[in-house]
């Protein structure tokens, strides 16, 4: 016999924040609402959880069908419930963020978007709910923990230049970065292979090009060793 529950429950939703990097700029993938309430307005990609499903299957889901995404790096950022944060009903959003490689996805809104678009962190326009909130903590928690573990490396191309992970840390932090100290830095962690490749099409001389050895970093922390750019 199923249980009577005397408290009203509200729903439960999950929220993305997917960023991307190109050559210039951090990035934020934005749906378009093509339902009310905020039809027409901006949001982050994201829907209510199924009762079958787990947080993580339904934030990967809602990323699948809104926007074409799929195999991302993901990570559970915080839970918000503000009574009056959606104005049909009580609404709990676990909120993600997410890293991806440009180059690795083609967007293509579906279901309830009526389109998806990168749009730059600078140059964001207004967003439904509580979105704003959610992307502003979601980049402070990058911004914090691109320092100190190799989650940055989800935002490059598997293959990059000294130049391109200095760039990198340079614009997820948001400041600029000695040239000399940060290479000393990073090749010092012992976590990057040297290819016998240099950068293609590049109108200066072309750079020697790394990747990011995860096997031997995955090795050195479980012998300890701390990741600190």
């Amino acid at each position: 016999m199923a249980h009577t529950y005397a408290h009203p429950r509200p729903a439960l939703a999950v929220d993305c924040v997917v960023f991307g990097l190109d050559d210039q700029d951090l990035k934020v993938l934005l749906i378009q609402r093509d339902l009310e309430p905020f039809a027409g307005r901006w949001a982050l990609p994201g829907g209510f959880v199924r009762g079958d499903e787990t947080l993580d299957q339904a934030a990967l889901r809602e990323l699948g069908e809104e926007t074409g995404v799929s195999r991302v790096y993901l990570e559970q950022l915080y839970t918000f419930g503000d009574p009056a944060r959606d104005p049909r009903e009580r609404v709990v959003s676990v909120a993600y963020y997410a890293l991806v490689r440009l180059s690795d996805h083609r967007i293509q809104a579906a279901t309830d978007a009526r389109a998806a678009a990168w749009y730059r962190i600078g140059e964001l326009p207004a967003l439904a709910f509580d979105h704003r909130r959610i992307l502003d903590l979601a980049l402070a928690r990058l911004q914090g923990k691109v320092r100190y573990q190799p989650i940055g490396f989800e935002l490059l191309p598997t293959k990059f230049s000294l130049t391109r992970l200095q760039r990198l840390y340079e614009t997820v932090l948001e400041r600029p970065l000695d040239k000399r100290n940060f290479r000393k830095k990073v090749l010092g962690l012992g976590i990057l292979a040297e290819l016998d490749e240099v950068e293609r099409d590049v109108p200066r001389r072309p750079a020697r090009l790394y990747r990011f050895d995860e096997k031997t970093y995955r090795q050195q922390a479980r012998d300890g060793f701390l990741f600190e750019i």
